[in-house]
């Protein structure tokens, strides 16, 4: 009799262990996620769209703010050897939840000596505002963006415009 509720008693004990640790992703937490190349202009049409290439190494930022445009969490990561990258931001912060909406990705830096001009396809350059998640998955949301490019200093075109032909007025607004 002793031997069989011992039994159950470790076995009861065994599944609500199990319970706990069911591995369970953190729902605390949401990703965004993408990849970083290099583009030369000085190949063909033909590389120059479909050979880019990753850049190991390249930092990346997520930036979150708050209803009155304050920043409230800022988190970065550099891309692995396939140029990827994937940032973890946790949903609270001071125990005010984060609207993802508010959050932008943007290109920092890169540490390919040819390479490191940050270019604005798919808007590396000045920010890409989280919209819609990419993926929904029980306790995963994250966000798939990019890619991203550099380019060589000879493919960046220089800003030509003078300040006497910007007669408006307003400030040039970026994407955050």
């Amino acid at each position: 009799m002793r031997a069989s509720l011992f039994l159950i008693v470790a076995t009861s004990l065994l599944l609500v262990g199990s319970a706990v640790g069911d591995g369970k992703v953190d729902n605390q937490v949401f990703h965004v996620a993408g990849k970083v190349l290099c583009q030369d202009c000085n190949q063909g049409w033909n590389e120059w769209v479909n050979g880019a290439k990753p850049i190991k190494g390249c930092k990346v930022s997520v930036t979150c703010l708050d209803e009155r445009s304050r920043v409230v969490h800022y988190a970065s990561d550099l891309t692995d050897d396939a140029g990827d990258f994937e940032i973890a931001c946790k949903k609270y912060v001071n125990g005010k939840e984060l609207n993802p909406k508010n959050c932008f990705l943007r290109l920092v830096s890169s540490p390919d000596p040819v390479c490191n001009i940050a270019t604005n396809f798919a808007g590396g350059k000045s920010g890409v505002k989280l919209h819609r998640p990419t993926v929904v998955y029980r306790d995963i949301l994250k966000f798939m963006l990019g890619p991203f490019y550099y380019t060589t200093p000879m493919c960046d075109e220089p800003d030509t415009s003078s300040p006497d032909e910007d007669d408006s007025g307003d400030d040039k607004q970026s994407n955050y």
